[in-house]
């Protein structure tokens, strides 16, 4: 009895010892969690009505807290990240790592096992602030999962001949577009006003009208641009302008016909999808009619291509399923109703 005793008493501290290992861990807050588990679910349940296999797409997120980063459904972490637990609401294992990105981060890229992750900080921290728009910002870089799942995206992307020589990818933010040409601040001066000109048509005939001079204006941009220049518009166009149309479509779809959780309306910065769409429509529109060049830079394509993809979806309805089969041009969407010239 007594060495049983003895033995017992030994052993106790060890079995104990990962459970309390477990419970000092950091641990995502309950905010977290349940915008976490909104943005899955929400992509989850609407996405593959906006996207062709948008499910099939790694949707790995990495959550950047002031001290801690926070791993989610990510099928292979590296080893630096230690074991939380298992999360029944976000339907994941969950694994922190001390922080090592920046806490205002919003980008996807193969952060984690060489995995396109998103690297996304808390609401707060980042430029969205509130809960709702943070939500659908998730489902803007999912959508950049999707594009990176392709097969054959990134030989494709190496076809273009823009990288030179960069192998980090960095090349797509430093790539020397002439922003700061007279010229250029001009022809996009007009070509984005004239888009928001077309995207507020009313009539029919209004709408053909405007349609022809955004089309020409932006056929006389392509002349003014050197080859490679107008192969890195266009490719930036297609990334970026459409996963900002990926947002205002998803919000839109989630106003029509998607009901959040009670946990989510409870968070006191809910806002209702609809407003959000409305919000990033107006947001849209109103970096176009306020388009500088020189100072917005490469994000000036956000606008344009999210504006392009509004107008593709009155002139042809079915873009969608050319968009990851036939990449990087957008003009090459546009259907026969399109003045020849400028379709490719």
């Amino acid at each position: 009895m007594k060495t049983r005793t003895r033995l017992a008493i030994i052993t106790l501290p060890l079995l104990l010892a990962p459970l309390v290992s477990a419970q000092n861990s950091p641990r995502l807050t309950d905010i977290d969690r349940v915008r976490l588990a909104e943005a899955f679910r929400l992509g989850d349940m609407l996405g593959n009505q906006l996207w062709t296999h948008w499910n099939k797409a790694p949707f790995a997120v990495l959550l950047v807290t002031p001290q801690h980063e926070f791993l989610i459904r990510h099928p292979k972490p590296s080893s630096d990240f230690s074991l939380v637990n298992d999360d029944s609401l976000l339907k994941s294992k969950v694994y922190y790592r001390k922080r090592t990105q920046p806490q205002n981060l919003l980008a996807t890229f193969p952060a984690v096992g060489g995995i396109p992750t998103i690297v996304i900080g808390q609401a707060e921290n980042t430029d969205k602030k509130t809960s709702t728009p943070w939500v659908v910002t998730m489902l803007h870089e999912h959508f950049h999962q999707l594009q990176y799942s392709q097969p054959g995206y990134y030989d494709a992307v190496n076809a273009l001949g823009l990288t030179r020589g960069d192998q980090t990818g960095m090349w797509m933010l430093n790539y020397p577009f002439p922003y700061d040409w007279a010229e250029m601040k001009e022809h996009f001066s007009h070509l984005s006003k004239l888009l928001v000109e077309v995207l507020q048509a009313k009539s029919d005939s209004d709408f053909r009208l405007k349609l022809a001079a955004y089309f020409k204006q932006r056929l006389e941009l392509e002349h003014a641009l050197s080859p490679d220049d107008y192969k890195y518009f266009s490719f930036q166009m297609w990334q970026e302008g459409v996963a900002r149309y990926t947002e205002y479509r998803m919000a839109k779809l989630a106003a029509a016909s998607y009901r959040p959780t009670k946990r989510f309306r409870a968070l006191k910065d809910y806002e209702p999808f609809g407003e959000v769409a409305e919000k990033i429509r107006r947001g849209v529109l109103d970096e176009l009619t306020n388009a500088k060049l020189g100072e917005s830079k490469r994000v000036i394509f956000y606008a344009l291509g999210a504006g392009e993809g509004m107008l593709l979806d009155r002139v042809n309805p079915h873009w969608r399923q050319r968009y990851l089969v036939d990449k990087f041009y957008l003009d090459k969407y546009f259907d026969e109703t399109t003045p020849k010239a400028t379709v490719r």
